[in-house]
């Protein structure tokens, strides 16, 4: 089974999942700056969601790129992830129409984490195909972002019970640590 498929499902449940994060931020109620204090914690949590799912699109991209057959184990590991990145628009509303309490943000940081999961799940499932030679098991090398970010995760999740800021800065954090995209793939891929 060729890729093409795989690839544009993908596209389009990753540009659905942006269309109904945006469809949650609501009109300001009135026409001064002042009416747009209310809806900034819907709207950073937005911008924080938008950028993760960003991320995702461009390592999932190379990801792919980097796989040459398609299994159904592979099928089904992208199907994880598309699950749980499908969960973002819910959990992102949840934790800025709440201001960021402390269990819309944990709830937020679960997702976070069994997506960063279901991502690594996707990565070996396409290791195991190609193999352990494989450029893409060469690119990958120790993965320390890969390995840093559920770290986090796990640290954030019940730091949004000790103080507010914890959590969302936590996530800041692992989300500019993968806003610069990940080119161990694409510099290992030939031709690129």
């Amino acid at each position: 089974m060729g890729k093409t498929r795989l690839e544009a499902f993908s596209d389009g449940v990753l540009a659905i999942i942006i269309t109904i994060m945006v469809l949650e931020l609501k009109v300001p109620h009135g026409a001064g700056l002042d009416s747009l204090g209310p809806m900034l914690p819907a709207f950073l949590s937005y911008v924080l969601s938008f950028i993760y799912v960003g991320i995702y699109w461009n390592n999932h991209h190379h990801l792919l790129h980097a796989a040459h057959r398609v299994s159904g184990g592979l099928l089904w590991a992208n199907l994880n992830l598309l699950f749980w990145l499908s969960l973002f628009p819910v959990t992102t509303a949840w934790m800025g129409e709440n201001h960021f309490a402390p269990l819309p943000s944990a709830v937020y940081g679960f997702v976070l984490l069994m997506a960063a999961i279901a991502y690594w799940l996707l990565q070996r499932c396409i290791i195991a195909i190609e193999g352990p030679d494989s450029m893409l098991a060469r690119a990958v090398g120790r993965d320390w972002k890969g390995k840093l970010s559920p770290l986090v995760y796990l640290l954030a999740i019940p730091g949004a019970f000790v103080a507010p800021g914890i959590a969302p800065g936590l996530y800041v954090l692992v989300a500019l640590i993968w806003l610069v995209p990940d080119r161990r793939i694409e510099r290992a891929l030939p031709g690129e």
